[in-house]
C-alpha cells in the first residue's frame, strides 16, 4: 500500500476526529439532562442522582474497553483487505457486551439497596437513590452494545454514524424523560426509566447498522468462538489499565478530601475541566485508533508511522490552544461554577498549573490511542501500574505537606497534571519510540 500524501492523512484525520467529537459530547449530555430535570424535583432526588450516577458512571467507565478492544480488531481485518471478518468481530464484540451487561444488570439489581447504604446519605436522598439505581441497571447492557458497537463502526472508519445515533438518542432521551417525570408524575424512577428506553433505542438503531453491514460483506451474525476469546484476552488487559486510572482518580479525590471541603469542591471544579477539554483531545485519539489499526492490518508501517507523528503533534499543539483558553479564563471559572469569589480565588493556581499541562495531556491521549489501535494492550495494563509507583508518593507527600487552601491545591494539581501525566507519557513515549508495538497483519 502506498502511503498518503500529508494531505490526504489529515484529511482522514479530521474527518474521523470531528464526528467523533460530537458523539463523545453527546454522551454526558444524557446525564446533564437528567440532573436538569430531576434537579426541579428538589433537593432530596438531585442527591439521590448524584449517589445513582457515581455508582453508574463508575460501571461504565470501567466497561470502556469494549469500545476500545473491538476498534483495533475490526480495523486490522479492514485494512487485510477481510471486511467481512472486520464485521463478524465487531458482531462478536456486541455479543459480549450483551452477556456482560446482563450479568451486570442481575449482580447490580440484587446489589442496589446495599450499594446506596455504603454511601450515608440521609433517608430520603438515599430512597430515590435506590429508585434511580435500581431502574437504571437494566440500561446497562444497553450501554455496554453502544460501546461495541461503537467500536464496530469506528474500525470501519466510521465515525458519523456514532455521531448521528447518540444524537438521536440525546433527543429520544430529553423527551422521555420530560414525558415520564412530568407528564406521567414518575419522578425519578420517570428519569431512569426514560433514559433506559433511549438507551435500548440506540441499540436498535445499531443492531439495525450492523446486520447491513453483515449482509454488505457476508458476515454471519452468529457469536464466534475465536472472535469472542480474542476480545476477552484484549480487553481484559484494557479492563486493568482502566482500573489503573480510576485508582488514580479515587486516590487524589481522597486527599483533595483530606485538604478541606473548599478545596474538594475546588478540585472537582477543575477535574471537570479536565475531563471536558479530555472529550476534544480524545476525538484525536480516537481517530488515531482506527487508523493506526487499519495500517497494521495493511502492513503499511510506514502509514503508522506518519499517523503516530502527525497527531501526536496535533495533540500537543490543540492542547496547547486548550491550556490557553484556560488560563484566560482561569479568573472567572470558579465564578460560572459557584458564584462564589473565595471559591474562584482558591482554585485560579490550580487551574493555571492545569493549562501548562493541557499540551503534555494532549500527547498523552493520543499515544494512548495509537497504542490501543495497535493492539498492545498488555504493555497499557502494566504500564498503567507502572505510572502509580511516582504518583503514589507525591500524593502522600501533599497530604502530609500542602496543608489546605490555593496552595495546597496547587500542590495537587502539580501532582496529577505533572507527576502522574508525566509518568504516563514517559512510558508511552517510550514505548512508540521502539517498533515493538507495531506488529502487522491481522
Amino acid at each position: 500500500m502506498t502511503a498518503p500524501a500529508p494531505e490526504t492523512l489529515n484529511r482522514s484525520i479530521v474527518r474521523l476526529a470531528l464526528p467523533a467529537l460530537g458523539a463523545l459530547v453527546a454522551e454526558p449530555l444524557f446525564l446533564i439532562v437528567d440532573a436538569a430535570m430531576v434537579g426541579h424535583l428538589g433537593v432530596a432526588p438531585l442527591a439521590g442522582l448524584g449517589i445513582a450516577s457515581a455508582v453508574l458512571q463508575t460501571i461504565v467507565g470501567l466497561m470502556i474497553f469494549l469500545a476500545y478492544s473491538t476498534t483495533p480488531a475490526v480495523a486490522r481485518r479492514l485494512g487485510a483487505g477481510e471486511p467481512g471478518r472486520a464485521v463478524s468481530a465487531g458482531i462478536d464484540g456486541m455479543w459480549l457486551a450483551l452477556a456482560l451487561g446482563a450479568v451486570l444488570a442481575i449482580a447490580g439489581s440484587l446489589t442496589t439497596p446495599a450499594v446506596v447504604d455504603l454511601f450515608g446519605a440521609a433517608p430520603d436522598v438515599a430512597d430515590n437513590a435506590r429508585v434511580y439505581l435500581s431502574i437504571s441497571m437494566w440500561g446497562l447492557p444497553a450501554m455496554l452494545v453502544v460501546f461495541a458497537a461503537t467500536g464496530l463502526l469506528r474500525g470501519m472508519q466510521d465515525t458519523v454514524t456514532p455521531l448521528w445515533i447518540a444524537g438521536l438518542g440525546f433527543g429520544a432521551n430529553a423527551l422521555l424523560n420530560a414525558l415520564f417525570i412530568y407528564g406521567f408524575g414518575w419522578g425519578i424512577g420517570g428519569s431512569a426509566f426514560g433514559t433506559v428506553m433511549a438507551q435500548w433505542g440506540m441499540v436498535g438503531a445499531y443492531v439495525v447498522v450492523a446486520r447491513r453491514l453483515a449482509r454488505r460483506h457476508s458476515a454471519t451474525l452468529r457469536p464466534q468462538r475465536d472472535g469472542l476469546g480474542g476480545t476477552v484476552r484484549s480487553g481484559g488487559w484494557l479492563f486493568l489499565r482502566t482500573v489503573s486510572l480510576r485508582i488514580a482518580f479515587l486516590a487524589t479525590v481522597a486527599v483533595a478530601t483530606g485538604l478541606g471541603s473548599a478545596e474538594l469542591a475546588g478540585w472537582q471544579i477543575a477535574f471537570t475541566i479536565f475531563s471536558t477539554a479530555a472529550f476534544a483531545l480524545d476525538a484525536l485519539a480516537i481517530a488515531a485508533q482506527a487508523l493506526i489499526g487499519r495500517s497494521l492490518g495493511a502492513r503499511d508501517t510506514e502509514t503508522v508511522g506518519r499517523v503516530l507523528r502527525r497527531t501526536s503533534a496535533w495533540g500537543i499543539w490543540f492542547g496547547g490552544i486548550v491550556g490557553a483558553v484556560v488560563a484566560a479564563a482561569s479568573g472567572v471559572i470558579g465564578l460560572l461554577f459557584t458564584g462564589d469569589p473565595e471559591i474562584a480565588a482558591l482554585i485560579r493556581p490550580a487551574l493555571l498549573v492545569l493549562a501548562v499541562a493541557q499540551p503534555l495531556a494532549g500527547f498523552v491521549f493520543v499515544l494512548d490511542g495509537v497504542l490501543i489501535g495497535a493492539g498492545d494492550a498488555r504493555y497499557l495494563a502494566i504500564a498503567g501500574v507502572l505510572n502509580l509507583v511516582p504518583y503514589v508518593p507525591a500524593l502522600l507527600l501533599v497530604a502530609a505537606l500542602a496543608g489546605g487552601g490555593a496552595s495546597g491545591l496547587a500542590w495537587l494539581a502539580a501532582a496529577f497534571f505533572g507527576v502522574y501525566l508525566l509518568a504516563r507519557a514517559l512510558t508511552l513515549g517510550l514505548r512508540v519510540r521502539g517498533r515493538a508495538w507495531m506488529t502487522a497483519g491481522d
